[in-house]
């Protein structure tokens, strides 16, 4: 696959730039283990929680708020009301630890935007809440790289149609790249666009895509240093 005609590449940001789905994979951990003296099977609590995530997509979106807020509505669920408020608190701080986690990124990510800036104009293409993610933006220490940044709601193929049409950017010149197959990946090249994958080492099982078509055209490295050989 050529990647000559690209002049603008998008990158997502949480587990493709910086650490981020672990933190997360943690604290649902410390939930199920708070939650142990009500419901003993930390694979259904896990389940439970993970369920009222899905639900609640629509009201709260993605990020850290939703997660709390979530993980608050599960343990009053299945303990039946009878959760303590200093266990909820514990709920919060889990949040906020979240929350106040310095930004850790990933192998030579610096070097790499370093050696593309001069080639190539930068968006940030990320979703999640606003304040959490511009948050992690500015303390990343990666902002000035890039010529725009977009925080979704979601990442469907009208959101990318839209980001490209407002910045007049054609499809078949712009890059996606990100660690999530279904946000990341598909809904890019639904759009005549080109994508990279590079595969995060855990991934929240609301992104896993099962049933993948039989020919999947985009590209997949190991890690994101590779996509300097192919560009």
């Amino acid at each position: 696959m050529s990647l000559k005609h690209i002049k603008v590449i998008g990158f997502d940001a949480d587990d493709t730039l910086w650490v981020n789905e672990p933190y997360f994979q943690d604290a649902g951990k410390q939930f199920c283990r708070l939650l142990n003296p009500y419901i003993q099977d930390t694979e259904i609590t896990a389940k439970e929680l993970f369920k009222t995530e899905i639900n609640n997509l629509d009201l709260y979106g993605y990020g850290v708020k939703a997660f709390i807020l979530s993980m608050i509505e599960t343990a009053i669920r299945i303990t039946g009301g009878k959760i303590k408020g200093e266990e909820i608190s514990t709920i919060l701080e889990m949040g906020n630890t979240i929350l106040t986690m310095p930004i850790k990124l990933l192998d030579d990510v610096e070097a790499i935007l370093k050696k593309l800036n001069s080639n190539y104009l930068f968006i940030l293409v990320t979703k999640g809440d606003l304040l959490d993610q511009e948050r992690k933006l500015q303390k990343s220490g990666l902002i000035d790289y890039f010529h725009h940044v977009e925080i979704m709601s979601d990442k469907h193929e009208d959101n990318y149609r839209k980001l490209l049409m407002h910045l007049n950017i054609k499809p078949e010149e712009f890059l996606m790249v990100g660690n999530s197959v279904k946000s990341d990946i598909l809904p890019v090249i639904n759009i005549g666009a080109t994508a990279i994958h590079v595969p995060f080492e855990v991934t929240w099982q609301h992104e896993v895509i099962h049933d993948l078509p039989e020919t999947n055209d985009f590209i997949t490295v190991s890690k994101l240093s590779e996509i300097l050989n192919l560009l």
